[in-house]
């Protein structure tokens, strides 16, 4: 039995961590970031300021002997005035790419937001917790502790019955992928678990997740970031943000994307790029933003408030958007062979809602997504998709 006398602490380093683009140093250890710092600096809300610090997609990766693990970090947690507080965020640990155990932290800071249109929050400081992890298998092995998607975590020290070393490199591919809430998680439980890292692990790849909550809305930054970013593949998923938040009309939009297409290839010529619209959400189908919280029912859900008739001056709605992305891909394709679009209702569509719907109105619980992650896995990462494995 492990005591705390005969723990081995190791600090944490930047080479324990995967999925993440860049590494604060803080008082207590590193906090990672999913956009680097001359981005962050661009940043023009705190709405993407959090989400980015959130390490969707981060795991802490190691190689030992221990059967005996504990991770100290400092998490920053969020509540919403009025609202019961979330469960605590959950720590992920597979061992050889299984997940074996769980566990979450207590303390931490509490970040409360009082007003969600402005996401104006209150702070409350706190101390350093433990993510305990005990009786794991024996002998040599590779472990990835995957941090919370909804929590900023700043990770401090490993303590360990046996020593530890950063994992080796996995030689697997590099798919980095770029998309909003639904990306990032929101409504999974578990980080292993969101669609992206079902993906992945389905498709044998190292991911790098830019999923950001509420901020996929086609950020010269975003695309700067993944332009000077090391990846096999390369995906987005556009357009859920841009109709809920407003933010564009089609005669805006589709420059943008354009534009966002071009920053990429600057820097991935060639890179198998898939551009993927968005899943079904019928609030916004036919009905442009804004999207408003709905507590009428006495539970969070969300409402478009745009008005449908005003699509004929270039507001949008996911159809429009699907339609927009669309034609991009079949005018570019011509001239870059390694461009594919995906249609998000192959993902989750009419179907898949009626046997799970969206909890909220806008974002897939744990089963949606799992028939993501599967349906992706199926439609890109197997047979003859675009990222399906070449020989020859």
């Amino acid at each position: 039995m492990s005591t705390e006398q005969n723990l081995v602490t190791t600090p944490i380093t930047a080479d324990f961590l995967r999925g993440h683009l860049d590494v604060e140093e803080t008082a207590h250890g590193l906090l990672p970031h999913r956009l680097p710092a001359w981005a962050r600096r661009q940043i023009p809300d705190d709405l993407l300021a959090v989400a980015e610090a959130q390490p969707s997609g981060v795991r802490v990766a190691f190689r030992t002997g221990a059967t005996s693990v504990r991770l100290d970090t400092l998490p920053t947690k969020r509540a919403y005035r009025g609202f019961p507080p979330p469960p605590d965020g959950v720590y992920d640990l597979l061992v050889d790419g299984r997940l074996t155990a769980q566990a979450t932290v207590d303390g931490g800071n509490l970040r409360t937001i009082t007003d969600m249109q402005t996401q104006t929050a209150e702070f409350t400081p706190g101390p350093v917790g433990t993510a305990h992890f005990t009786g794991l298998p024996a002998g040599e092995k590779d472990i990835e502790i995957w941090l919370p998607h909804t929590e900023i975590t700043e990770v401090v020290a490993l303590r360990t019955d046996a020593p530890v070393e950063p994992a080796p490199k996995s030689g697997r591919r590099v798919w980095l992928h770029h998309g909003s809430s639904i990306s990032h998680g929101s409504n999974a439980v578990f980080p292993s678990t969101i669609w992206p890292a079902l993906a992945a692990s389905a498709g044998d790849v190292e991911l790098i997740n830019l999923g950001f909550g509420g901020s996929a809305l086609v950020d010269p930054f975003t695309a700067r970031t993944m332009r000077d970013t090391r990846a096999d593949l390369i995906s987005l998923k556009l357009g859920i943000n841009v109709v809920n938040s407003d933010a564009m009309r089609l005669r805006a939009f589709v420059p943008a994307v354009h534009g966002f297409l071009d920053t990429i290839r600057e820097g991935h010529p060639t890179t198998p790029l898939l551009l993927v619209s968005p899943l079904l959400c019928p609030t916004h189908e036919n009905t442009p933003g804004p999207l408003m919280p709905d507590l009428s029912g006495g539970a969070l859900k969300f409402r478009a408030t745009g008005d449908p008739a005003e699509t004929a001056a270039g507001r949008l709605t996911l159809t429009i958007v699907r339609d927009a992305l669309a034609d991009i891909v079949k005018q570019r394709s011509a001239e870059d062979p390694n461009l594919h679009y995906l249609d998000g209702l192959d993902l989750y569509g009419e179907s898949d809602h009626d046997e799970s719907p969206l909890p909220d109105a806008l974002h897939p619980g744990p089963e949606g997504h799992r028939r993501i992650g599967e349906n992706f896995a199926e439609l890109v990462f197997a047979h003859d998709g675009p990222f399906a494995v070449t020989t020859g």
